[in-house]
């Protein structure tokens, strides 16, 4: 069974697989800052999220390349830029006492792409 979140995108890994203290995870890997709703929705559901910086936070993961659609449904190529707007189609995995209940991404919507320019300091 599938749930849809909502959220903005902090970190993409969609086109090569996550790194975790210099290793693969052997996983793709997507992770959002929620809206109010969509941390409801999965803490209701088990789900354990991260605070950062007064947000709440989770990565959503996949052994297998994930498809991501525009808004117009055409696939959508690369990584998804920091603070794009998101919808995600998400399944339920094991539950575990320590890590809550696991979540695998299964298809992502990019509602509203933010820009790719790269925020570079007048003194560099």
């Amino acid at each position: 069974m599938s749930n849809m979140i909502s959220g903005t995108v902090a970190f993409s890994n969609l086109t090569e697989h996550d790194i975790y203290k210099g290793k693969s995870t052997g996983k793709y890997a997507l992770t959002v800052t929620l809206d109010d709703a969509s941390a409801k929705q999965l803490e209701s559901q088990g789900v354990k999220l991260k605070d950062y910086n007064d947000t709440q936070q989770k990565k959503f993961t996949s052994k297998y390349k994930t498809e991501a659609l525009a808004l117009d449904n055409s696939p959508y190529v690369g990584e998804i830029p920091r603070g794009s707007k998101v919808r995600v189609l998400y399944a339920l995995g094991q539950e575990s006492s320590e890590h809550g209940t696991g979540v695998y991404m299964n298809k992502i919507r990019v509602v509203e792409e933010a820009d790719r320019e790269v925020d570079v300091p007048e003194e560099f």
